[in-house]
C-alpha cells in the first residue's frame, strides 16, 4: 500500500469533480421530474461528480506494472492452477503500453455523474433520463469483479431505444449506482453495509431522485442486491429483473433435479462449488488478507478479477492472449474495469462485500411480492432452468433463454442484454 502524498483521497478526488460543476445533461437530471414521479428533494443533497485521476497515480500504475515480480509458469496445461502466466504477461503488456486510461475516464465524464451521502456512505451514481417522457425509470446494479463499467455499453440503449432498434415505449430512465465500497462510492467505515443494507440505500436514492415508481435490475453481486429490495419491496417498486438465480446458489434442496435440464444446472452448481469459487471462500472469510495483494500490485489485482469463472476467464484470455474480442468484452473494456478498481484503491473494500453477505446471509424470510423477470445466459455459471425460477420465485413473470451472453451479460451482449429488459418489464409500464 502506498503513502496519501502519492494517493489522493477521495475526498480530493470527490471535490475535484465537484469543482467541475454542473454540465447541461447534469442540470437536466437534477431539474423536473419524469411524468409519475413524485416530487424531487432539494438538488443540495445530490452533487455533481466529475472522474479527474491525477497523472501521477497513473503513472505510478504502469510503473508497478512494469516491476512485477513473475511467479514460474503453471505446470498444467489448462487454467486448473488458476489465471496463466501467458495470459497475465500479455494483459501487462498491453496495460503498460496499449491502454489509455483517460479515455474510460472521458467516457464516463460524458455522463451525467454525481454522489449523495446515504446512511453515512458517499454513493457514487450515474443518472441519465430518458429523451422520452414516459419513460420508465430503472436502477441497475452491478457486481464483482464488476463495476459501472460493465454497464456502460447499455446506456444508449435502454434510454433511446429509438436511436437503437427499439421504441419510445421501451424506453428508460436509468440509475446505475456503485456499490459501497467499489469504484467512485464511499468505503463503508462500519460493519453492516451487507446486500440487504445497500438495497435499502437504493430505495432511499430512488426516492431521493423523485421516482414514486420504478423497477430493479442486477447480476452477480447485483442480483443479490436486486433480490433484497424485491424483499424489501419499497413504495414504488413495480418489479425486478435478474440474471442470475441468487436462491440456487445456496444448494439444490428444494429445487428440481430430474430434466436433463436440471440436472446440467446442478451439475455446473457442483463445478463452481469444487473448483470455481476460490475467490469466493477468501473475500467471505479473510478479506483484509487478499486485501494487502490488491492494493499492492495492479497485476495481482488483474489476476484474482480474472480468476472468477471458467466461461468468462475463457473470453477475457482469448482477448488478451490473441485479440479476440467475445462480443463488447475487449481488452480495453477489461481493462477500464480493472484500472477503476486500481485508481480508487477499492480492491479491499469491494472484497469485503463478500464477508459481510456471508455474515448476515440465511433463509430468506419475506417474499418476493412484486413480478419477476428472469434470463438464464448460456455461459452463466450455470444456466437456471425455468423450474427453479418457478420454485425461487413463486411471481415470476418473465423467462427466456438467450442465444448468447455470460455471467457479464450486459457487457458482453449490451443489445440482447437491453432487449432482454424492454421485454421483461414491458408488462409494467
Amino acid at each position: 500500500m502506498t503513502s496519501s502524498a502519492s494517493h489522493p483521497t477521495r475526498r480530493q478526488l470527490l471535490a475535484g469533480g465537484v469543482a467541475a460543476g454542473l454540465t447541461a445533461a447534469a442540470s437536466t437530471v437534477l431539474g423536473s421530474a419524469p411524468a409519475g414521479a413524485a416530487s424531487p428533494q432539494a438538488p443540495a443533497r445530490i452533487r455533481p461528480f466529475r472522474a479527474a485521476i491525477p497523472r501521477e497515480r497513473v503513472a505510478e500504475m504502469r510503473r508497478r506494472i512494469a516491476a512485477t515480480r513473475w511467479p514460474s509458469r503453471e505446470l498444467v496445461a489448462d487454467r486448473s492452477q488458476g489465471v496463466q502466466l501467458a495470459t497475465a504477461q500479455a494483459l501487462a503488456r498491453f496495460w503498460t503500453t496499449g491502454y489509455d486510461w483517460r479515455r474510460c475516464e472521458d467516457r464516463l465524464n460524458a455522463l451525467p455523474q454525481f454522489t449523495t451521502e446515504i446512511d453515512g456512505v458517499d454513493i457514487h451514481f450515474v443518472h441519465v433520463r430518458s429523451p422520452h417522457r414516459d419513460a420508465l425509470p430503472l436502477v441497475m446494479t452491478h457486481g464483482w469483479p464488476g463495476s459501472i463499467v460493465e454497464l456502460l455499453e447499455t446506456v444508449g440503449p435502454l434510454t433511446n431505444p429509438t436511436a437503437h432498434g427499439g421504441t419510445a415505449a421501451d424506453a428508460f430512465h436509468l440509475v446505475l449506482p456503485s456499490l459501497p465500497g467499489f469504484g467512485f462510492s464511499g468505503k463503508p467505515t462500519e460493519l453492516g453495509w451487507d446486500t440487504a443494507r445497500t438495497a435499502r440505500a437504493w430505495a432511499e436514492l430512488m426516492r431521493r431522485l423523485g421516482y414514486g415508481r420504478y423497477v430493479a435490475q442486477g447480476g452477480d453481486v447485483g442480483a443479490a442486491v436486486t433480490d433484497d429490495i424485491g424483499r424489501l419491496a419499497p413504495a414504488g417498486l413495480l418489479a425486478i429483473h435478474l440474471n442470475l438465480l441468487v436462491p440456487a446458489l445456496a444448494g439444490t434442496g428444494g429445487l428440481p433435479v430430474n430434466t436433463d435440464e436440471e440436472r446440467a444446472a446442478a451439475d455446473a452448481l457442483r463445478t463452481f462449488s469444487s473448483s470455481g469459487k476460490g475467490y469466493l471462500v477468501e473475500q467471505s472469510t479473510r478479506p483484509q488478507t487478499i486485501g494487502y495483494a490488491l492494493l499492492d500490485s495492479p497485476v495481482a489485482l488483474a489476476a484474482w478479477m480474472l480468476d472468477h469463472d471458467t466461461d468468462s476467464y475463457l473470453k477475457i484470455s482469448r482477448a488478451f492472449r490473441d485479440g479476440r474480442a467475445t462480443g463488447n468484452l475487449t481488452r480495453e473494456h477489461v481493462l477500464d474495469n480493472i484500472s477503476l478498481y486500481w485508481l480508487t484503491g477499492t480492491g479491499e473494500s469491494a472484497a469485503r462485500a463478500y464477508w459481510e453477505r456471508t455474515r448476515t446471509a440465511g433463509p430468506a424470510t419475506a417474499p418476493v411480492t412484486v413480478p419477476v423477470a428472469f434470463s438464464a445466459f448460456p455461459g452463466e455459471i450455470f444456466q437456471a432452468p425455468r423450474s427453479w425460477a418457478e420454485a425461487s420465485y413463486p411471481t415470476l413473470s418473465y423467462y427466456h433463454r438467450p442465444a448468447r451472453g455470460g455471467h457479464f451479460a450486459a457487457w458482453e451482449q449490451p443489445l440482447i442484454f437491453t432487449r432482454e429488459l424492454r421485454a421483461a418489464f414491458r408488462s409494467v409500464r
